[in-house]
């Protein structure tokens, strides 16, 4: 039986080799927190919901290809996750992701402050205690495909799967 909780915590934040089996992650889809003008005077944009669905894919992809992660479909919980605020339901991504026997919950959240700074958060729990084991942010300017792509890579290769990110010193 594996241990979990801190031993999480562990592999995701020290180097070490790879774990025997890979962690089994629900990622669920990113949601937008729009406090813009624009948003309050124009509400949900067509290519902002787009780029919401790019950047969760493009997550996904890159946990998969890093052999760390099993990436585990979303389906059977998908729309209950749309009902709900991820970030403020007290802790109903564990739940969803205990329904899919995911080690992870993994969720994330773009916040639109205005037309040209954004910012990009992903937080990771544990599923089996609902600890935060993770939390990373980065801030971008200009709203287009390619400035959310490149924060996505950036947390991807900076702090998700850097080896030693967040390791004691």
């Amino acid at each position: 039986m594996r241990i979990f909780g801190l031993a999480i915590a562990s592999m995701l934040l020290v180097s070490s080799p790879a774990p025997a089996e890979p962690l089994r992650a629900a990622i669920f889809d990113f949601e937008l927190l729009d406090t813009s003008l624009e948003g309050e005077m124009k509400g949900p944009q067509a290519d902002e919901q787009r780029r919401l669905r790019d950047v969760t894919e493009q997550l996904r992809k890159g946990l998969a290809d890093a052999g760390k992660f099993v990436v585990l479909d979303i389906a059977p919980v998908n729309a209950a996750a749309h009902a709900s605020n991820l970030q403020a339901c007290g802790g109903c991504d564990v739940e969803f992701a205990q329904q899919l026997g995911a080690d992870l919950a993994i969720t994330g959240q773009v916040q639109k402050v205005s037309a040209l700074i954004l910012n990009m958060n992903i937080y990771l729990r544990d599923a089996h205690t609902g600890q935060l084991i993770k939390a990373m942010s980065a801030d971008f300017r200009s709203n287009t495909d390619e400035s959310w792509s490149r924060t996505m890579s950036y947390l991807l290769r900076n702090r998700l799967l850097a080896p030693n990110y967040g390791a004691p010193q």
